[in-house]
């Protein structure tokens, strides 16, 4: 790897770092971190891992949705963006796992109505 190579992914690396924290100082306000896992400037994909208070926080998806619109449009070197708290088994934003939340009276399944009234 030639210096000038070297020098353009400390730049680029660099960047990403100072994008996370002028973005978004609340992940450090409330107890959390961000690192980057994975830096390759050739294909310009980057891995966010967010750590600390953002395991488990309930805004932590919409964080990471942020994350990967903001910074593919302000560095353009970088054209895809991947992150996640680390939880195993989380569905990143825009997946769904598991069962959909029914209620009493939903059409969509007749044999639960839910729980019959005391009276």
């Amino acid at each position: 790897m030639s210096t000038d190579s070297a020098a353009s992914d400390s730049d680029l690396k660099d960047r990403v770092v100072n994008f996370l924290r002028r973005n978004f100082p609340q992940i450090q306000m409330h107890g959390g971190n961000a690192a980057i896992e994975y830096l390759d400037e050739e294909s310009g994909e980057v891995h966010i891992q967010l750590g600390g208070a953002c395991s488990g926080c309930g805004i932590s998806p919409m964080t990471i949705q942020a994350i990967k619109t903001r910074m593919v449009k302000e560095i353009p070197e970088i054209e895809q963006v991947k992150a996640n708290t680390g939880q195993t088994g989380a569905p990143e934003m825009g997946e769904t796992e598991g069962m959909s939340p029914s209620f009493p009276g939903d059409s969509s399944d007749s044999s639960d109505e839910g729980p019959q009234a005391p009276f």
